[in-house]
């Protein structure tokens, strides 16, 4: 399996604080990889970091065989990296399928074809029959679909979520398990940051854990549940 994404010593400094320390992660083609860890542990920085929203400090991003180093996130994004928002934040006044066009249009370049494709897109995530609908309307599982589906309508190779569960219930968290292996089904690599633990366990080919911006353990899901070091920080003795 070749690496889609490799990231080596990714450090992100703000002022005197270390948010990210010397990271080294890898997402190979057609992996899911979860990268847990306590609040503040410096994930979703990394995030920003990779998908260009922040610069690093230090640090190598390979994506696709080449550094995206530098570059804005709408050019990693037309590379074919998407991410999702821990804060799902739509444009409130726009329809679900304008919302959506937005990302099929900056990769098609075509309104027709991005509207066709969007509406394809929200078919995809279970919100066609609320395509019409303005983004202030639907609940928060929806709209949890409609930040995914705008990502995937950039036709990403690997995608970034951060948190897609959180605040749903236990239903709702089972139907995202299933979109998400579908997605994964396609040809989608996911790179998934998640509290909801039996959900990532479940997903996950691998699992990458941060605690206070470094790297203490990755590996096998069983096999990271059972390293002390991921309990102590973590997980707790209930895992």
């Amino acid at each position: 399996m070749s690496d889609l994404l490799r990231v080596r010593g990714l450090t992100k400094r703000f002022g005197g604080l270390v948010a990210v320390n010397r990271l080294d992660l890898d997402v190979g083609a057609g992996e899911i990889v979860g990268l847990i860890g306590p609040n503040g542990a410096g994930k979703t920085t990394a995030f920003h970091v990779i998908s260009g929203f922040h610069v690093p400090s230090a640090g190598e991003i390979v994506f696709k065989g080449a550094s995206v180093v530098g570059q804005k996130p709408h050019a990693i994004c037309r590379r074919g990296l998407a991410r999702t928002f821990q804060i799902v934040q739509p444009f409130a006044g726009l329809t679900a399928l304008e919302n959506v066009m937005i990302g099929a249009f900056n990769r098609t370049g075509d309104v027709a074809e991005g509207r066709a494709h969007a509406r394809e897109v929200l078919d995809f995530v279970g919100l066609g029959s609320h395509r019409d609908a303005p983004a202030r309307t639907l609940t928060l599982a929806d709209r949890k679909r409609l930040e995914m589906a705008r990502a995937l309508a950039t036709q990403p190779e690997l995608l970034l979520l951060d948190e897609v569960m959180s605040g749903l219930n236990p239903t709702e968290i089972d139907q995202i398990v299933g979109l998400l292996r579908t997605i994964h089904a396609r040809g989608v690599a996911i790179l998934l940051i998640e509290h909801v633990m039996r959900a990532v366990m479940a997903l996950s080919h691998r699992l990458v854990v941060l605690h206070h911006g470094e790297k203490i353990a990755q590996g096998p899901p069983g096999e990271v549940a059972r390293d002390r070091r991921v309990i102590d920080a973590y997980l707790g003795e209930s895992a």
